[in-house]
């Protein structure tokens, strides 16, 4: 099969933004022949990301500081900086393996999982949460404070 050129990389998290989703379908294109080339679009595609979270997309490392200061989940801040240091390792040699068929396969895992946690996640539960009685929401609101 030769479309969609994507090898064996998992699918794109349905809920994944444009921007990102074009950077995650060339790292897949290329994942077999370049791992490493692949690692560097991916760790590309979460900074991307950031900038969508509404970061201002320039430093990675910052950004993500910034989304931890705004109460991101260890889980997710994990997962960015394991792509982040990976994706960096892949232009500037360093101690990890990214010609690793098996590193760049956790990679666009992690991807996903971001995109879970931080897109997909919240729009479901805000469609849910929205959908409740509205004096339960008042109730809610009163016990809050808002």
């Amino acid at each position: 099969m030769f479309y969609p050129d994507n090898g064996n990389a998992p699918f794109p998290n349905p809920e994944m933004p444009e921007p990102v989703l074009r950077l995650y379908m060339e790292a897949s294109a290329i994942h077999i022949k370049s791992p490493r080339g692949a690692a560097a679009l991916l760790r590309l595609s979460i900074q991307v990301l950031t900038k969508e979270l509404g970061e201002e997309g320039k430093n990675i490392n910052k950004d993500i500081g910034n989304l931890v200061k705004k109460g991101l989940p260890e889980i997710v801040q994990q997962s960015l900086d394991i792509v982040r240091v990976t994706g960096n390792d892949a232009v500037h040699p360093g101690q990890i393996d990214t010609d690793s068929q098996e590193t760049v396969g956790q990679l666009f895992d992690l991807v996903n999982i971001i995109i879970e946690y931080m897109i997909a996640l919240p729009k479901k539960v805000s469609g849910i949460y929205t959908g409740l009685p509205k004096d339960k929401m008042k109730g809610i609101n009163d016990r809050d404070g808002k």
